[in-house]
């Protein structure tokens, strides 16, 4: 009989290596069923943040904890998914959730580097540890992680396993999954991208802070040339396209620039408005909020605001740079360079920058970003007394010091410089009160504050137009006679102390008609209207309008803007004059939507033959567009005839020592309000008025908005007729000057037209002729 002493020792070794195996199986047992559901995965319910867009539907901005930008597997573009696997896992299709390859690889290549560089987790894997897992590095972690699994291969499909990692993943900047971290670095949707674009994508999952291309470009470059390799080697891409995306230059954008249309002070509107109804699921469920905003519309009031002030700016001095760079002596020290520049803020196209070099001929500097900047000639004639010993040091451009520079619109670069005065645009159309464009400032990084809805400034001259048609309630007409000359008031009168008005330059013209008056802006000829009619009686009729009347006393000085207003109060004011005279509402949002599309609000505005009030006579709206029209076509506004059109009307506004400037205007179908002045209010500037400051901003947005509209004219209304008068406003059919008149209005022939109760001084007020 054979001896079988070798039995005893194959058992033993067969038990030791079978034992694992059955306590891995005992543990799966006993482990399985506590594993969590898959609920969290086949009912996928991430945080959705709140999304606002313009009209047409482009996205403008999105508040939450987390951005995110939910794509169905079919959405996401072929070369995108090859980029993921070459990055992540490119035998995710072949494998059962744990690739036993990539393991044996893996630790083949940790053991001959000497180090753990190289994981094996799968795609499944890591959709198992994102959802239900934390990161610690236990045993205990990893047996639950590879149990789930097997058990999210075996309950779903390797598409919607994947299109769930595609959802989730985080790849920084708060960015959840692909199509938002496309639109947060790229500015574009997910189906857009390049492939070097898709490279860099997919190559931050394994570290989005070391290879986010934002802070870390050099070593997102780096991980992108990896990902390229990779999916040349799968042959995902071929050579030429392998040599293309390598040299393709990727520029990650910041801050808020992944939005193509700049609309951050709507944005914030808007997020008030849904939290003020929502809470705090204003920023987790998912709403869509469509907003009136059209985006040519808000593109062309950006770019207007932007270049009024920078221009406003340039008019009056360079004050110096921002500040200094300490170099230690090597300027070619691009990470020192890269490191000061980070914390400094953008501005748009004011791009931070640290001078190199300087001379009277030539500045070089290292912009934010890593480009080299050299400005010479006529570009430096802005900045040229800051290039010399003339100024102060702290004035002076020197090596180290922070500066701005821009390219100006033939793509020259120039030194620029962050403005301190501020300015705002709004516009909409007059008949239903929807906003088109709303710029509260220059840049809302910088400046919260929205000058469109809590800046109350003095509106100067521009509110003339609403004391000038209380007047023609009261009997007044274009062709009414007053006298523009001096009026004396003196303390006991006032109340505090002496006033004497005064017109723009001191010029006192004598008797005039009220189309005049307006058209020259005369103070003197104001304040007549006023008296005439009485401050009380306009502080009645001004809340028609929506004016506030608590920030407008019953003084004669309401007739020179010396209240309060907002730019949209006067939105709302002028769109009166320009729709016949209704009063429509300003509104800015259109429609809100859950995340499935429900629409939980829509606007149904007021308009007029629909539910909007008459608050003032159509005769008296026409004729006061008669008058604003004759503003531009020959007074303070004439610079918008440079438009070349015949149907727009407005109004300057200018107060006090220019602390205010504005422009009101508008034509049939659209109405914007233009504004600029310091927050701590000072002066503007000797020589800057309404038409020189805020005007030139109206225009850049009208001109591009109105540019293939055609002409429009306002149709007379009954009970009106036309008259010709001569200059000094008597009737005379002889003259080709013509007036319009109420029926019940209509001087006899060869009459001097007053109000029906003539105008007479107050016993207060000492009227002098010069």
């Amino acid at each position: 009989m054979p001896s079988r002493h070798w039995l005893f020792p194959v058992l033993v070794t067969l038990s030791l290596l079978l034992l694992p195996a059955i306590l891995f199986g005992v543990a799966a047992l006993l482990a399985y069923p506590t594993l969590p559901s898959l609920e969290a995965l086949t009912d996928y319910r991430p945080k959705i943040p709140l999304r606002i867009y313009s009209a047409e539907g482009t996205l403008l901005s999105e508040f939450g904890e987390e951005r995110r930008a939910l794509v169905q597997i079919s959405e996401v573009p072929e070369i995108m998914k090859q980029a993921i696997l070459a990055a992540e896992d490119d035998r995710f299709y072949e494998h059962g959730g744990v690739d036993y390859m990539g393991v044996l690889r893996a630790a083949i290549s940790n053991f001959t580097s000497g180090t753990a560089k190289q994981g094996a987790s799968t795609i499944t894997m890591q959709v198992a540890r994102n959802f239900f897992l934390t990161k610690e590095k236990t045993i205990t972690r990893k047996f639950n992680e590879v149990l789930l699994t097997f058990k999210i291969e075996h309950s779903m499909s390797k598409d919607e396993i994947l299109q769930l990692y595609i959802n989730q993943i985080y790849l920084g900047q708060r960015a959840y999954g692909f199509a938002a971290a496309s639109q947060v670095y790229f500015g574009k949707p997910l189906g857009q991208v390049t492939i070097a674009e898709a490279a860099m994508l997919a190559g931050l999952p394994k570290a989005p802070s070391s290879y986010n291309p934002v802070v870390n470009p050099k070593r997102a470059k780096l991980r992108q040339l990896y990902v390229l390799r990779r999916m040349h080697e799968l042959h995902f891409i071929n050579d030429e396209q392998f040599q293309l995306a390598q040299q393709q230059p990727i520029v990650a954008l910041r801050g808020n620039q992944e939005f193509g249309v700049k609309a951050d002070y709507l944005s914030e509107m808007v997020r008030q408005a849904v939290f003020e109804k929502y809470k705090d699921d204003t920023y987790t469920q998912g709403f869509k909020v469509y907003t009136t905003i059209r985006q040519q519309d808000q593109l062309a009031a950006y770019q207007a605001v932007r270049t009024g002030v920078l221009d406003y700016d340039r008019r009056h001095g360079y004050r110096g740079p921002e500040g200094f760079i300490d170099l230690h002596g090597d300027s070619s020290n691009t990470e020192l360079l890269d490191e000061a520049l980070q914390d400094v803020d953008d501005s748009d196209d004011l791009i931070p920058a640290v001078v190199l070099a300087a001379s009277p001929k030539l500045v070089r500097a290292y912009g934010k970003g890593g480009e080299i900047v050299e400005i010479s000639g006529d570009a430096l004639l802005f900045v040229q007394p800051a290039l010399t010993k003339k100024v102060a040091l702290n004035q002076r451009i020197n090596i180290g010091s922070l500066i701005r520079v821009q390219k100006d619109e033939k793509g020259i670069w120039q030194i620029g410089q962050l403005p301190l005065v501020e300015a705002a645009f709004v516009s909409g159309n007059p008949h239903d009160g929807a906003i088109y464009s709303l710029i509260g400032g220059f840049d809302f990084n910088r400046n919260q504050f929205n000058h469109i809805t809590q800046a109350w400034r003095q509106p100067g001259s521009s509110f003339k137009p609403f004391v000038y048609s209380a007047a023609l309630e009261k009997g007044f007409t274009p062709a009414t006679v007053i006298n523009d000359a001096p009026l004396i008031f003196d303390a006991e009168q006032t109340g505090n102390e002496p006033w004497q008005p005064k017109n723009y330059e001191d010029k006192f013209e004598g008797p005039m008609r009220m189309r005049q008056g307006l058209i020259k802006s005369k103070n003197l000829v104001s304040i007549r209207i006023l008296q005439s009619i009485t401050p009380e009686y306009a502080h009645d009729y001004i809340a028609r309008f929506g004016f506030d009347p608590t920030r407008y006393p019953a003084y004669l000085t309401m007739a020179l803007g010396a209240g309060s207003v907002t730019p949209l109060q006067m939105l709302a004011g002028y769109s009166v004059f320009a729709n016949g005279g209704f009063s429509v509402t300003p509104y800015f949002i259109q429609r809100v939507e859950d995340a499935h599309g429900t629409i939980l609000y829509k606007a149904t505005p007021e308009v007029p033959g629909n539910g909007a009030k008459q608050i003032i006579d159509v005769r008296n709206a026409y004729t006061m567009v008669s008058m604003l029209q004759d503003v531009v076509k020959h007074g303070t506004g004439i610079r918008a005839m440079q438009l070349g059109r015949q149907d727009l009307a407005g109004k300057t506004g200018t107060t006090n020592d220019s602390i205010d400037a504005w422009f009101c205007g508008f034509h049939p179908t659209l109405v914007g309000i233009s504004w600029m002045g310091y927050d701590q209010p000072r002066s503007l500037g000797d020589r800057e008025t309404g038409g020189g400051a805020a005007l030139p901003i109206w225009m850049s947005y009208m001109g591009k908005m109105l540019k293939d509209v055609p002409e429009a004219t306002y149709t007379m209304p009954d009970n009106m007729v036309a008259v010709h008068i001569n200059e000094d406003g008597y009737r005379d059919e002889n003259s080709p000057r013509v007036e319009y008149f109420y029926k019940e209005n209509v001087p006899p022939e060869h009459a001097m037209h007053t109000p029906s109760e003539e105008i007479k001084p107050a016993d207060t007020i000492k009227d002098q002729l010069l």
